[in-house]
């Protein structure tokens, strides 16, 4: 146990915090959850609520530097703030089989029992978390445990296929694949001998053993079935009884569940999105970043406190309004203001319908004077349409993960651009492509974007989705398409706030890949558009009076964060090279952390990640990935290091798929196994 000055903030409500580096958490069947706790030194005297965070990624030394930032900061003022392994991660008992499993939601709903119960607990808890901690959130508030009275769920969805790393819009991601490598490896690790005892190897080795490439169980379920409506909330959103914040942010995978959380849910809720990618609203990129940590405690002093903070008393939904943004890899901030809605669906925005036409992207008063709005319109695109914009989530770091220019991938897209603007033009919410196709084989997967074209022809992605035209019925039951017979499908776009300035251009780039994150369809198709049956709604929102009078958010804050020495420097970095000859293109990631060195606990942490795509300019079944995860952790003689190898492949009827885990004590190699498996495609 240590103890930590309260000195984050000047007032008069911040206590000195006393932190409990491991307190272990029993449950029901004998397991125990491991949790790092900070709260007030008085808390005994003076019992507080408690918050909780509950993920897999490693209290001890994987989220240290978040922790450190974010909960002694919130203990300060008058909370118990519990940092938990979850089952199967990190210093806790048990196996983690797969994600948003029944067992973890049963193992969080004992917890949260169990810590009201706490002598130091005032009785009534939250819960908190960025993605996973932001998903487990929302799943255990649809148990409703009695104890938890609210939650913030920060860049999390409640559709788990649909919205999610693995099928958007039926389409496989190559996230599926990725995430899929990258749990392999973060669950390969040990967990703290100066947490467990002696008993720790053994809780490893059992841990390699039992552990599986979770790529297998993803691959089995590849339609919208009983597997992905688990854990989805949006299956029943009258479950959820507690008082729900929904944060997100326009450059990270997950801003739609915020809208759809707040038309939803019945319980009281508020939503919040800004500019940001999948970080934290006061440290998160592009900007401006904000005081989301006293915005968290406005939160939590209403419900948890019943202290009147006005909170409830602001618009529902607010919303950072971009503004027309110069293309580039990294953004340190955005241009635009806080705008926001009483509710949602607003009352102010309504759908502007452009057609699509040889002259472009026209109005009903422009179809009138412009014949041929009826034509067809036909594309293949290049197999390497997409590398303008590689990760379908991005943290908006240094490294640049934002997409970049995009008039390369308009180049081997159908456009469809609109006369400049004559004036400002402001959306907000998801823009709707209905669609009047035909193609010419059983399978095809499609992109579609809305793009800011400057003056110079410089063009920024807005929104964008992936669809897969075999899923424009049902996600659960879809139908091969019959060659050359005219569909129709709904596509609606990633919501989205934005103003376009006068004289830009709007543009809808329709492509038939979009990679690498989108694996290609198994055959190459042509794409042909019925323009005439065509219409793209963008929803147009008047600018108001009363954004101008929204409150300021606070300017960002945080604790100090864990002491630490860096030993090496971390590096990310992404390029795409194309051999003409042999006709391929490759496209590398490297995510390397660099290797710290931990002075409270005298542990260093040392991991690196390289992800390969590449592809075929001829064959779509030529696409395959190729990841390496190295993680290494060292405390005196004590050396840790475990590599995974993890690859797919395409054939025009199958996924094949390898997974390798190594394991090191030493310079000994204690573990080793190989796994394979080959599943068929589902009009994937």
């Amino acid at each position: 146990m240590k103890f930590i000055p309260a000195k984050f903030r000047k007032g008069p409500t911040v206590r000195r915090v006393r932190e409990i580096p491991n307190l272990w958490i029993p449950l029901s069947d004998g397991t125990r959850l491991a949790a790092r706790v900070w709260m007030p030194e008085d808390a005994e005297a003076h019992p507080v609520p408690a918050i909780l965070e509950c993920i897999p990624y490693r209290k001890r030394d994987g989220t240290v530097w978040r922790d450190e930032a974010v909960h002694p900061y919130i203990a300060s003022h008058g909370y118990a703030v519990l940092r938990i392994d979850i089952r199967g991660s990190g210093d806790s008992d048990g196996i983690l089989d797969d994600e948003y499993l029944p067992e973890e939601q049963v193992d969080l709903v004992e917890a949260v029992a169990w810590v009201a119960e706490q002598g130091w607990c005032s009785g009534h808890c939250g819960m908190t978390g960025i993605s996973w901690g932001g998903f487990n959130a929302l799943q255990v508030a649809a148990r409703q445990p009695p104890a938890l009275k609210a939650i913030i769920t920060i860049d999390s969805t409640d559709d788990r296929y649909g919205d999610d790393v693995h099928y958007m819009g039926g389409a496989m991601l190559h996230d599926n694949f990725a995430w899929a490598s990258a749990m392999y490896a973060y669950l390969s690790q040990p967990p703290d001998p100066q947490v467990v005892g002696e008993g720790w190897r053994e809780t490893w080795l059992d841990r390699l053993q039992r552990a599986r490439f979770w790529l297998r169980q993803w691959l089995q379920h590849q339609r919208r079935d009983g597997y992905w409506r688990q854990g989805s909330i949006a299956e029943s959103y009258a479950d959820i009884t507690c008082a729900v914040y929904a944060i997100g942010g326009w450059e990270d995978g997950y801003s739609n569940a915020v809208p759809r959380l707040l038309e939803g849910l019945q319980a009281p809720a508020k939503g919040l999105i800004g500019p940001w990618g999948h970080a934290l609203p006061h440290s998160a990129h592009p900007g401006p970043a904000i005081g989301f940590l006293q915005e968290s405690l406005r939160w939590w002093d209403h419900w948890l406190k019943g202290i009147e903070t006005r909170v409830m008393n602001e618009p529902r939904y607010r919303v950072w309004m971009n503004e027309s943004f110069r293309p580039a890899a990294f953004a340190e901030a955005r241009a635009g203001r806080w705008v926001a809605e009483p509710g949602w669906p607003a009352g102010q925005t309504a759908p502007r319908a452009f057609y699509l036409t040889e002259a472009g992207l026209l109005t009903r008063a422009g179809l009138s004077e412009t014949p041929g709005d009826a034509r067809t319109f036909s594309i293949q695109s290049p197999l390497t349409v997409g590398t303008g914009s590689l990760e379908w989530c991005s943290y908006g770091g240094r490294g640049g993960d934002l997409p970049t220019d995009q008039r390369g991938d308009d180049a081997g897209s159908l456009c469809f651009d609109s006369a400049p603007l004559p004036e400002r033009f402001e959306i907000l919410g998801a823009p709707v492509l209905e669609l009047e196709f035909s193609v010419d084989k059983p399978v095809a997967t499609i992109c579609v974007r809305l793009c800011d074209v400057w003056p110079d022809g410089a063009s920024a992605r807005v929104s964008f989705t992936l669809f897969n035209l075999t899923h424009r019925d049902s996600h659960a039951e879809p139908a091969a398409l019959v060659p050359g017979q005219v569909y129709r499908a709904t596509i609606a776009l990633n919501h989205i706030a934005h103003a376009f300035l006068p004289g830009h251009r709007l543009r809808l780039a329709i492509s038939t890949g979009y990679w690498p994150m989108m694996w290609p369809a198994p055959e190459r198709f042509t794409l042909t558009v019925h323009g005439g049956g065509c219409r793209f709604d963008l929803p147009a929102r008047k600018p108001s009076e009363a954004d101008a009078q929204l409150p300021e958010f606070a300017p960002p804050a945080a604790a100090p964060g864990p002491r630490e020495e860096g030993l090496r420097p971390d590096s990310t970095r992404r390029r795409v090279d194309t051999d003409v000859g042999k006709g391929e293109t490759v496209v590398t990631m490297v995510k390397d952390a660099g290797a710290t060195k931990l002075l409270d606990i005298d542990l260093t942490v040392d991991n690196d990640t390289v992800e390969t795509y590449r592809i075929r300019h001829d064959d779509p079944t030529g696409a395959e990935g190729l990841t390496r995860y190295r993680h290494r952790l060292t405390r005196g003689d004590w050396r840790i290091e475990t590599r995974t190898t993890t690859s797919l492949k395409l054939t025009a009827t199958h996924f094949v798929v390898s997974a390798e885990l190594e394991a090191y004590e030493g310079e000994e190699r204690i573990f080793c196994r190989n796994e394979s498996f080959t599943l068929p495609r589902d009009l994937v």
